[in-house]
């Protein structure tokens, strides 16, 4: 499970990940990630932790299908936590072959695009 401290809260966050992120992505997701200690636009702000969101549509499959796919993702960030700054913003975004995908494809998927996108971000 992943603790309420590092999760978005509102639509804004979520807004401000997508909009000024750099983002990767794969077969199954995409990965948006925003540091709001560096970058363009950068304010320090403390969260206690980086900060994730899940975007898990209708187009994943149906209700039983996205509740899946969105307790793995969860489980998935869970783990990354120690990974990734405190000031981090990670939106990720289930496409639709996250629907049919195992927890380890969904985590080397994640993993793989998390990394990309960072390395994209301005130190």
């Amino acid at each position: 499970m992943l603790p309420k401290k590092y999760k978005f809260t509102s639509p804004a966050e979520f807004s401000r990940t997508v909009k000024k992120g750099t983002r990767a992505g794969s077969k199954t997701v995409v990965v948006h990630f925003h540091d709001l200690k560096a970058g363009p636009g950068a304010a320090f702000v403390t969260t206690g932790g980086p900060r994730f969101g899940l975007i898990v549509s209708k187009a994943v499959g149906g209700a039983v299908v996205r509740h899946r796919t969105s307790r793995r993702l969860r489980h998935i960030c869970a783990a990354l936590i120690d990974d990734l700054p405190p000031t981090a913003g990670i939106v990720v975004r289930a496409l639709p072959a996250a629907g049919g995908a195992d927890s380890d494809q969904l985590r080397r998927d994640i993993v793989k695009c998390l990394t990309k996108a960072r390395s994209k971000w301005p130190s």
